[in-house]
Order: C-alpha cells, then structure tokens, then sequence
C-alpha cells in the first residue's frame, strides 16, 4: 500500500514539474523542444475566445490576457492543488508505515533515473549547440568567400576600366578634334563609376546582414544557455528537498532509539548502585551491630583506632623534627636573602643545569663587561681588576681578600657585587644588616651556622652584606644590645685570619660609624659616587630599552586571552638621543635607582594615556616633575646646597 501511495506522489510531482518547466519554456524562448515546451492550438479555442463584441475589442486589447481556467478547482495560473494534496497524503502514509525507508529509496532511484534523463538531455543540447556553432562558422566562411570573390571581381573591372581609359586617351592624343570621342569616354566614365558604387553598397549591405544573422545566433545561445541553467537549477533543487526530507526523517528515527537505549541503561546504572549502597551500608550495620554487642570486639576497636592515631601523631612529629635536622645541617641559612647556591646543595646545580640547557648566560660571562652596572669609567676598571684578580687567587688557592663598598643610595653597590661574584666564578650570597639584631641571642648561633655553610662551596662564596653599619658600628655605642655584640664578636672571630674559601663585602652608607675592628678586616676600599652626565646618558638609554622599547605583550595565557583585553606595545616618536642628553644633565644629583625610577614613571605615563605613544613632551613632562619632586626631597632631608 505504501508502495503504490509512494508511485502516486511521484507521479503527482513528476505531472506538475512538467507542466511548470513546460510553460516556462514555451514563454522564454523560441525553441520548441519535447519534453520541455507545449503549445496550445489556436483552432481548438471555443468560440467564445474567438469571436468578442465590438465594443469591448478596445478594452481587451489594452488589458493584460488572462488564463483561461477551465477547471473550478485550478487558480487563474492553470495550477491544480489535487496533485499536491495526494501528495501530502501519501508521505503521511508513508512517515506511518513500516516501509518508509523502502519508499525513500525507490524515490531515490527514480530520481537517479530523472537526473540521468536530464543529463542525456543536456549531452543532446550540447551535440544541438556545436552543430549550430559549425553551422554559423559555415555561414561566416561562405559570406567572406563571396565578398573575397566580390572584391576580386571589382578590381578586374576597376583595371579593365583604368586600361580602356589609358587606351581612349591615347586615341584621344592621335585625334584632338574628335569631340565625339571624348564625350562617349565621359559617358561610360560616369557609367564606371556609379556601377562601383553599387557594387560597395552592395557588399556593405551583406556585411549588415551578415552581423545581424552572427547577432541573432549569439543571442539563441544565450537564451538556450538561460533555459538549461533554470533546468539545472530546478532539478538541483528538487534533488536537495528529497535528500533532506529523507536525512530528517532518518534522524528523528535514529533519535529516538538513542534515547530510548539511554533511558534503559541510566535505569540499570541506577539500580545497581542503589543495591551496591544498600548492600554497602548492610555490612557497615551489621559490623557495628557485632562490635556494640561484643565487648571483647569493642575493646579491640578503640585500641586500634588509638594506636592508629598515635602512630599518625608519632609520624608526623618524627618527619618534622628529621626534616628540621635535615634543613639546619644541608639547608641555607635564614640570614641570606639571595642566593646563587640555591637552597639545597643540589637545587643550585640544578638551577645552573637548566639554565645551560635554555642557552641564558650571564652578560658578565659573555664578555659583554657588568651586564646592567654603569660606573665611572675608572671605578669599572678598578672592579673588573679585581675580578680577574679573585678569580686567580681562587685559581692558586690563595686567600682571598675583603672589599667595603661605600656611596650614596641607589648607586649600584648591590648589582656591583654580584656581577663581581659571577665574574669571578664565586658563588655570592646576599644578606643585610638589620636582620642580624631581631635575632637576639640566635644571632652568634646563625652568624656561625652562616659561615660553616659558606665554607661548603666548592667553588668559593662572595658574601656581601648590605646594610653593614646596622650591626658593625662601634662597640662602645650606648645603644648597642649585648646580643649584637655578641653578633659583631663572633663575625670578626670568623674573619680573623685570610679565608681561602668566602670573600667579605661590605656595603655601607655611612663607613665612618663601622667599628675598627671591621674596617681593619677590609683590604679594598671603593667609592661608589653619584653617576655623572655621561653615566646618567647611558643609564636613560638602558632602561629606555628596558622599560619602554623592549616593554610590550607577552605570549597571553588561556586566561588572558579570554577575559583579558589585548596589551598595546609603546610607540616611541620623537625621544632622540639630544633629549636624553637634555634629561641627563637636567637629572644632576640623581642616583642610578633614581633614574630607574624615573623611567619607570615615564612607562606609567604612556600606560595612562589613551593611545600608548612616547613623544617628545610627555618625556619632558615627566623629568620635569621628577627633578622638582627631587629637588623636593633634599629640602626635606636637609641636604640642599645653596
């Protein structure tokens, strides 16, 4: 039954495809092909479309001509809705029946077997274009040809007309008084000359025609290829309507098996584990059941639970005291800050490992002097002397010798000696001054324990201690803790005699208020000045680079690149080396953190503006009110030179 519901339909739609492809053919184009066209027979008309009264002759003719519709249940284009109502019907019978997969695939066929016609037809289209193409290339051969033999035949007949000419002059020439001559020759000279003119009428007129005839098959072709690409259209069309009708209802089928086969297995997951938790707490029930009501049972559960959780306390208390053991006798000391050794013995060789590994090396290793230090030019030369004279005292096992380093703040003490320390191959590690008296009477304990780690080094260990005058000032200060005395006693204790193992430096803004007995443990005594305008030059090119040009987005995380808005990279415009300069000598007094600082509020600037660019007046904005806040600050600490 599906199946001949089924041939019902298409034969319904195959009926109206036609009708329509027919009248849209008959009304394009003037080729009358089967299959594609019909044509009404005018004498089969009932006579009351031929004959019409006189008087509404006029108006008929000027409105627009009608269809006739002669069947009550068409509409006034000649469309008859019967066909796609049995269609509707049939696919309903076909969506309930059990054949419906069947159905489509005859469909399918038939319509396979559709488009392999059409094809057929096209194929035959082409064979009927080229042949017409040979046909007009033909015509085009055969009208050159005969204006070819037009053109040569007049010029025959314009030569023998010249050649007569020369000839009746000649004659002329011999006969001078015969009028009569002269007047004939005139005669057929006119006669000549309108027969030329006729004949190049003649051949402009086949030219004419001859583009008219090119013209009008240019235009068939166009018209042929607008019909086949409507017909190329159409069937396209009508072949992705069967396709998706027929994907939809495979997937409304296939949908529903889905969720019922989903449906049945979350019912099983659900009711095994119900029964896996009722068995579950069956067991726990009975268990505490047998333990409650045995007392021998009971006894024994309380006592294991006890000793479970002593053991748990015993284990963690035992960790934690081998672990302190382990931290005091292998770990760093709580004195140091920084450090190149790293915590542990081996977190240092496996840092440098790594670093190796990523091909980082330090500047002052690559020969490109101290990396970020800008000195005057001879205090530069007098620390990398004394580099290269640590790192061969190392080399001969010679004791080393201890530096102080003295200057205002700012001025590059601490980065000094830490690119002396990798400059001489020495590990460094760095601590200050005002953590030594927090520890009261630890302080001599962890002043020892900083030392003993420090002889561990197997490559030497410059110790550079900030902020020294916090606890080596004089010892005979009112002030001074019995503690840090202790403290200041047991440093000079270690550092009596010459080290072959740790270098001491000292760093201190005040050298004058250092006890005796540390100045006289020194051996090199370095001023640190404040830059001048050379070294301020190149200290604002540096951070320039640092801060501004090389300042832009980093390769953004998941996170960032979700919620976080794109990162803008500075444009620098109009910042040349003549306002460096101007900035350099207008920063006199400025240490080099000042002008770090410096740069680091002119990048906050740029940051705050609207488009992240760097010009000439923001820069100058910026050093002005820095100088002032400057000059500001020496007025406030006292320090102003009138």
């Amino acid at each position: 039954m599906a199946q001949k519901c089924a041939i019902g339909l298409i034969s319904a739609l195959a009926a109206s495809a036609s009708l329509a492809q027919s009248k849209v053919a008959s009304a394009d184009g003037p080729f009358n092909l089967s299959g594609f066209s019909t044509s009404a027979n005018p004498q089969q008309q009932p006579p009351s479309q031929t004959q019409k009264p006189p008087s509404t002759a006029a108006e008929e003719s000027s409105a627009p001509p009608r269809a006739r519709n002669d069947n009550p249940r068409t509409s006034s284009g000649g469309f008859d809705p019967e066909a796609l109502e049995r269609g509707a019907k049939a696919l309903k019978e076909i969506n309930n029946s059990s054949y419906a997969k069947k159905v489509f695939e005859s469909i399918k066929q038939q319509e396979e077997t559709k488009q392999t016609e059409f094809a057929t037809k096209a194929q035959e289209f082409k064979a009927m274009q080229a042949q017409a193409e040979t046909e007009r290339h033909k015509v085009i051969y055969d009208e050159q040809k005969k204006l070819a033999q037009h053109q040569a035949q007049t010029k025959s007949q314009m030569a023998r007309y010249e050649d007569d000419l020369a000839r009746k002059r000649m004659q002329a020439c011999n006969s001078q008084n015969n009028f009569s001559t002269l007047a004939e020759n005139e005669f057929h000279r006119a006669r000549n000359q309108e027969l030329v003119k006729m004949q190049e009428d003649s051949a402009i007129r086949q030219e004419q025609a001859r583009r008219a005839t090119e013209e009008q098959i240019q235009a068939q072709r166009r018209q042929t290829e607008r019909e086949k690409a409507e017909i190329e259209r159409e069937t396209i069309r009508v072949k992705a309507i069967a396709e998706a009708e027929g994907r939809a209802h495979e997937a409304r089928l296939a949908e529903d098996v889905n969720r019922r086969m989903l449906v049945d297995r979350a019912n099983a997951e659900r009711e095994k584990w119900v029964a896996a938790i009722n068995t579950t707490f069956d067991h726990i029930g009975g268990g505490l059941r047998a333990i409650l009501t045995d007392q021998n049972k009971l006894v024994v559960a309380v006592g294991g639970v006890t000793a479970l959780a002593a053991g748990i306390y015993t284990t963690r208390e035992g960790a934690r005291v081998i672990w302190s053991y382990v931290d005091r006798i292998l770990g760093q000391p709580s004195l140091i800050r920084e450090s190149s050794r790293g915590k542990y013995p081996w977190s240092g060789s496996l840092s440098r490992v790594m670093s190796t590994l990523r091909g980082k090396e330090p500047a002052s290793k690559s020969g490109q002097g101290f990396g970020d230090v800008i000195l005057h030019p001879p205090l530069q030369r007098r620390i990398e002397h004394l580099a290269n004279a640590t790192a061969n005292t190392k080399l001969h096992q010679a004791p080393f010798r201890n530096v102080l380093f003295y200057g205002p703040p700012g001025t590059g003490k601490t980065m000094a000696a830490r690119e002396l320390a990798r400059k001489s191959g020495l590990d460094y590690a760095l601590m200050t001054g005002g953590d030594v008296a927090p520890l009261g009477s630890q302080a001599v304990t962890k002043i020892h324990q900083l030392f003993d780690w420090g002889k561990k080094s197997k490559r030497g260990l410059l110790l550079f201690i900030d902020e020294a005058d916090a606890f080596l000032c004089e010892r005979n200060k009112t002030y001074m803790s019995e503690a840090q005395r202790s403290a200041l006693n047991a440093l000079l204790f270690r550092t009596g005699d010459q080290s072959k193992d740790i270098v001491l430096a000292l760093a201190t803004n005040r050298p004058g208020d250092l006890d005796s007995a540390v100045a006289d443990r020194v051996d090199e005594v370095l001023e640190f000045p404040l830059p001048g305008e050379e070294e301020r030059f190149k200290l604002l090119n540096l951070y320039l680079e640092k801060y501004i040009a090389e300042a832009g987005p980093k390769k953004p995380s998941l996170f960032d690149r979700l919620f976080k808005k794109e990162q803008q990279k500075i444009e620098i415009k109009g910042v040349t080396e003549e306002l460096l300069k101007e900035a350099a000598a207008k920063t006199e007094g400025f240490s080099g953190r000042e002008i770090a600082k410096l740069m680091a509020s002119v990048q906050a600037a740029v940051y705050g503006s609207e488009d992240c660019v760097l010009d000439s007046v923001l820069f100058r904005e910026v050093v002005e009110y820095k100088v002032a806040e400057h000059q500001q600050r020496r007025k406030l600490a006292g320090t102003d030179s009138k």
